[in-house]
């Protein structure tokens, strides 16, 4: 209520259901009673099998990419679900970057802990993937960002074992080492993390023939 009389706007309340039982279910009416009084209906917006179409057309995930990631999600558990998720991946990697990740995500989420969800990832890596070697944009993006979390994974290692040692990390080397992403530099800085006598002898170069 109060957030009727901040905004002026009246309340909605949206269900979305994966399964028709649920749905029927879900639409109400919910009644809340006091004695023989009815203080409130309750008659939900309800997203489901039956009220969300099937998109499977990539030129309508385009047009209208909201609509089709909520096909995607409510239809998952319908027969025709990975063929729903496809359209849906392809119309998605139609978009920039940024647009594409959010509704990747958005179904990703929508579509919880189920086997689908795994079906969802895989096909989206093999559609990033499709022309293997031609580094189109999407694959680029896709190994680049394979390559700088294996760059981040390493670069802990380097801090670690600066820390066991007990050597003092300042901010700024702390914020070189683990920003870095050339994957040579940090395995150089891997081998010599275990000699230098301070942190910051390990930004410079190695000595020639180390």
């Amino acid at each position: 209520m109060r957030s009727v009389a901040k905004y002026d706007m009246p309340v909605l309340l949206v269900a979305i259901c994966k399964d028709r039982p649920t749905a029927t279910w879900a639409a109400g009416p919910f009644e809340c009673t006091v004695g023989p009084w009815t203080t409130q209906v309750t008659r939900p917006f309800v997203l489901g099998p039956t009220t969300v179409p099937e998109i499977t057309d990539t030129s309508m995930v385009t047009r209208n990419p909201a609509a089709a990631a909520l096909s995607a999600i409510v239809h998952s558990e319908n027969r025709r679900a990975p063929a729903i998720l496809e359209m849906a991946a392809r119309g998605f990697l139609a978009f920039d970057p940024p647009t594409t990740k959010r509704w990747v995500e958005v179904v990703e989420v929508g579509l919880e802990n189920t086997s689908i969800r795994k079906v969802w990832k895989a096909l989206l890596k093999s559609l990033v993937t499709h022309y293997p070697g031609h580094r189109t944009m999407f694959e680029e993006t896709y190994l680049e960002g394979k390559a700088e979390g294996k760059a981040l994974g390493e670069a802990k290692g380097v801090l670690r074992v600066l820390e066991v040692r007990g050597l003092a990390i300042s901010d700024d080397v702390r914020e070189s080492i683990i920003t870095c992403t050339d994957l040579d530099r940090i395995d150089d800085w891997l081998v010599r993390a275990g000699t230098v006598s301070r942190a910051e002898d390990l930004l410079t170069e190695a000595p020639e023939g180390d």
